[in-house]
């Protein structure tokens, strides 16, 4: 993928912006922010098992996962976690990102952040007793679930920079892979995808968005 720049968002964290594609992997009004709002609180939380089987599209630069890890902490709950990335990034760019210090944590966890970015690519492994990473360095299209989940990230970039991604197959795909009363979440309110996700049998509904967007979307297979 093309280069990328180090970019601080609204909330003070960091961002990457790629200039070949004029885009950015978090939203400019705060990348935590962003994150917690979609991922976390309307995804994550809205799961009630003891265990939770999470896939996230779009590992990126760890962002989602690291949250999904402190809150695995902080409720106790066992999380298997899932992550696809055709294009992972550079150590050397990983260990410039501030996210551990924006959220001010100790050393032994903000370690964690660095641990998750060394797990081997196509492999799974225990961060902590309640989290357990799998990566895999793959196209969407080429990924072929095997285990069922109860929440899907979907953190694509956006329809227009990527409309691959956002492909009615694709939300079949995703859609297969869910348990029943599993649920979707992502920034996107487009009404092209909202109608992409009910079209394969999703109860889709628009709530609202993080800081800077109104809306966002989160889809449950009933």
């Amino acid at each position: 993928m093309d280069k990328k720049e180090l970019k601080i968002t609204e909330d003070g964290s960091h961002t990457l912006f790629v200039p070949g594609l004029n885009e950015t992997y978090h939203s400019t009004h705060g990348a935590i922010q962003e994150s917690m709002h979609v991922f976390i609180e309307a995804g994550l939380k809205k799961v009630k098992n003891k265990t939770i089987n999470v896939l996230e599209i779009g590992f990126g630069t760890g962002l989602n996962t690291f949250l999904t890890l402190l809150e695995a902490k902080k409720t106790e709950s066992i999380i298997k976690y899932t992550s696809l990335e055709a294009f992972p990034l550079e150590m050397s760019l990983v260990s410039q990102l501030n996210y551990t210090s924006e959220l001010k944590l100790k050393d032994s966890i903000g370690e964690l952040f660095n641990k998750l970015h060394e797990v081997e690519w196509e492999s799974g492994q225990s961060i902590t007793n309640e989290f357990e990473l799998k990566k895999l360095k793959i196209k969407l299209d080429n990924f072929n679930a095997s285990e069922m989940y109860d929440v899907i990230y979907f953190d694509a970039f956006a329809p227009q920079i990527q409309p691959e991604m956002w492909k009615v197959s694709v939300f079949e795909k995703m859609f297969n892979c869910l348990n029943n009363s599993g649920i979707l979440v992502t920034y996107c309110a487009k009404g092209v995808v909202k109608r992409g996700l009910k079209e394969v049998g999703f109860n889709v509904e628009s709530i609202p968005g993080p800081p800077g967007k109104r809306e966002m979307t989160r889809a449950h297979k009933i």
